[in-house]
């Protein structure tokens, strides 16, 4: 008897997001324990930072292989590998001998965790009615709910209380939860298993984008002598762009980017991720740094944005079934923007209320819940299932590679600006600026239902 459709979507979903916290929480518990790694293995901080660097190079390399690995073996069967390689990973992290050996168990979590969100997207968006995506998309920014909130808080209390190492032992419980339900509630139709005539691997285009990803992310993570990197990794994308072009079976289907809503919504979340998750360095360095807080404390003070963000994710997601696209996310960008800039302007003042400070922030994460999540709906609501695959793997892509480059300007700007709070105002009228320009292509998206 074939799974009724909601009821197929519902169980994907409850898969998916139950994979994203584990995600999700490793990279929140793991941003607050970097200075006490570098007290536990004797290394500069420099050195221990590789451990977050393995894990982003090891994610871009493998996100462009999802799409592929779905047709070839099934989206199901991509996930458990997806997951019990992060599992893997995440308990020989604990294990760790040495900071050589954490860097190469964080690399091997990074395969894992570069398939999980194309694939878990790619599932979700198969199994969910079409005029529900919206909802269904809701549910899967739950672990954007919790994961920051939570994330900064049980890392700190676990470094305090317990050991380094249950910051990686902490996940085995998700991800063998997380294992077991995909194995349960996934029957391979619902899953896009295995298609007959699935593409032969474009392995001159892998040897092209997965190592130009990783060289453009090593050299923008890096200080300003590491351009050629950059340059290097810049120039084999541009290859592949041509290649992919031109070929019948390309890694990737750029030609995606001729439908107009999926290339508007793409453009959008380019230049949205690009302000937004630069930014996001900026908050725990102004409060400890300028503000003399705790670590602890920066964490605390960050929670409001993130249930901002949170909250408004699961209404506007809600909202995109029935309200066209261009009616919600022109608001929420300028919505973003204009939170970006009230907080440039308050943490210029030196001295002022630290809940004026947080009250700007709070409207910046209210627009960005109604931009991320309700923009990722809207590029595929209309795509032929066939695909989605590739659809939610260039999305994959996208957002990695903007939020690095929204990363690298912001720092860049931070170590060249002024010192004090002349500094973080200059750093967040920047990404206030990145997020205005995201209002030029969110315009092209229809205000017609």
């Amino acid at each position: 008897m074939a799974v009724p459709q909601q009821s197929a979507a519902g169980r994907t979903v409850a898969v998916v997001v139950t994979g994203s916290m584990l995600s999700v929480l490793d990279m929140t518990i793991v941003n607050v324990a970097l200075r006490r790694l570098t007290e536990v293995f004797h290394a500069p901080i420099a050195t221990v930072q590789w451990a977050t660097t393995a894990y982003t190079l090891a994610l871009a390399a493998v996100i462009p292989t999802a799409a592929w690995a779905m047709a070839r073996i099934g989206a199901k069967r991509t996930y458990l590998i997806a997951l019990a390689l992060f599992t893997v990973g995440s308990l020989l992290a604990a294990c760790a001998w040495d900071i050589t050996g954490l860097i190469a168990f964080r690399a091997l979590q990074g395969l894992g965790g570069g398939l999980l969100m194309p694939v878990g997207m790619a599932m979700v968006m198969r199994a969910a009615d079409r005029s529900g995506l919206g909802r269904a998309m809701a549910l899967m920014g739950l672990p954007v709910l919790v994961g920051p909130v939570a994330g900064p808080v049980l890392g700190g209390w676990l470094l305090d209380t317990v050991s380094w190492r249950w910051m990686f032992l902490v996940n085995l419980p998700v991800g063998l939860l997380a294992l077991a339900l995909t194995w349960r509630l996934l029957p391979p139709d619902a899953a896009g298993d295995r298609k007959p005539a699935a593409p032969k691997l474009d392995l001159p285009g892998l040897l092209m984008l997965s190592p130009g990803l990783a060289l453009l992310l090593f050299g923008l993570a890096g200080d300003r002598t590491m351009w050629l990197p950059a340059a290097g990794g810049a120039l084999l994308i541009a290859a592949w762009t041509r290649r992919s072009l031109t070929i019948r079976h390309p890694l990737l289907d750029l030609r995606l980017l001729r439908e107009r809503t999926f290339a508007a919504s793409t453009a959008t979340l380019a230049l949205f991720t690009c302000g937004y998750f630069g930014s996001m360095l900026l908050a725990p360095v102004y409060w400890q740094q300028v503000r003399g807080q705790s670590a602890m404390t920066a964490g605390l003070l960050g929670a409001p944005v993130a249930l901002a963000v949170g909250v408004s994710m699961q209404i506007a997601s809600r909202r995109i079934d029935t309200v066209p696209p261009g009616r919600l996310i022109p608001p929420g960008v300028a919505l973003g923007a204009l939170g970006m800039a009230l907080t440039a302007l308050q943490v210029g003042e030196p001295g002022v209320p630290a809940w004026r400070v947080v009250a700007a922030a709070m409207m910046m994460g209210a627009g960005s819940g109604m931009v991320l999540m309700p923009t990722m709906t809207t590029a595929a609501r209309h795509l032929p299932k066939d695909r989605v695959a590739a659809a939610s793997t260039m999305l994959s892509i996208n957002s990695q590679l903007w939020a690095s480059i929204g990363t690298a300007l912001i720092s860049v700007v931070l170590n060249t600006a002024s010192t004090g709070p002349a500094g973080f105002r200059t750093a967040y009228t920047v990404a206030a600026g990145t997020l205005a320009l995201a209002l030029i292509p969110a315009a092209l998206l229809t205000r017609r239902r």
